[in-house]
């Protein structure tokens, strides 16, 4: 059973990143307006949101800028033109990609960014590159975080020496993330137990990035708050890739840090993200997506089926079942 003091009083050490504009980039290739990132800034202040990550860091050489918003590169100057020199309580992240990023050139010192965090993104077989990014980002001054990815495929043997490398860092967290939308509460909790013991041997935290595959991002979220994550990724209105993310809604109105208050974020939904939808921007749970879930398969098909706007569900599930 869960300590009840971790679900009805509040820890002031769990922070909340809104991932809104990184992750629900990839359903818009970043193509936000400047409008839309200023006013999403101004009310994750207002709601008392630690972190906002404004995109990914991606390499210009592997990524055609022409062909992407700038949130996929998110340069410092774009970042100053939202946010100027952020002199307030919540700080600025980007997500960096192993693989995917030219971190030494496009990083600059701290002291000449705007930028406070780099999350570091990994697949178990790409370790040895996070280590060095994570040496690399945080000998530059920033903090970091580690988010190992797609954990649902992963071996619990090779996510205990992977996570046991990456706490020999200065990492700040370690992050689980749920790519595939697959993962049930029952497994969170078993998940998290790898986590929290690797955490409390070097002095780390623990956070988690959960998809809404299956309806149960929020119910996965709050399953490893219980457990002791501090570390809470959410986005507006689940706005993310393919079914989304944990609702920010949901999350801020479980939280009990008076800190912490949802009106803005209804506000920010009712005015901007609605527009979104009027617009023609589709995201969120469908059956697509709770298929590629249960099978735990990454849902580049089910962004396919929803591209192409296929209905015939019952086939696309056989031809899941049949890869």
């Amino acid at each position: 059973m869960k300590e009840l003091v971790k679900l009805m009083d509040y820890r002031p050490e769990i922070r909340v990143v809104d991932a809104t504009l990184r992750d629900g980039g990839l359903v818009n290739n970043f193509y936000f307006t400047d409008d839309f990132a200023r006013n999403l800034y101004q009310a994750n202040l207002k709601a008392g949101v630690d972190y906002m990550e404004f995109g990914y860091k991606a390499s210009r050489e592997m990524f055609d800028e022409s062909k992407f918003g700038k949130w996929k590169f998110c340069k410092d100057e774009d970042i100053r033109e939202i946010v100027g020199e952020n002199k307030t309580d919540m700080k600025i992240a980007v997500m960096a990609d192993v693989g995917r990023c030219d971190y030494k050139n496009d990083i600059l010192p701290k002291n000449e960014s705007p930028i406070d965090m780099i999350r570091v993104a990994t697949y178990i077989h790409q370790i040895p590159g996070a280590i060095d990014m994570i040496n690399h980002v945080t000998g530059k001054g920033y903090d970091a975080t580690c988010n190992l990815m797609a954990i649902s495929n992963a071996q619990e043997k090779d996510v205990e020496i992977a996570l046991e490398l990456i706490a020999q860092t200065d990492v700040k967290a370690l992050y689980i993330v749920d790519s595939y939308g697959a993962l049930y509460p029952e497994q969170i909790a078993r998940i998290m137990d790898i986590y929290m013991n690797v955490a409390a041997k070097y002095g780390k935290e623990v956070g988690i990035h959960a998809h809404n595959n299956q309806q149960l991002a929020f119910a996965n979220t709050i399953e490893a708050v219980g457990d002791g994550a501090n570390y809470l990724d959410a986005t507006y209105n689940t706005l993310g890739r393919g079914a989304g993310n944990c609702a920010m809604e949901l999350l801020l109105s479980f939280l009990k840090n008076p800190k912490y208050n949802a009106f803005p974020v209804f506000q920010f939904i009712q005015k901007d993200m609605m527009k979104l939808k009027e617009e023609g921007m589709v995201w969120g749970y469908d059956l697509q997506y709770l298929m590629t879930g249960i099978l735990n398969q990454h849902p580049r098909t089910a962004i396919q089926f929803t591209e192409e706007k296929r209905k015939d569900y019952a086939d696309f599930y056989c031809e899941l079942i049949e890869k």
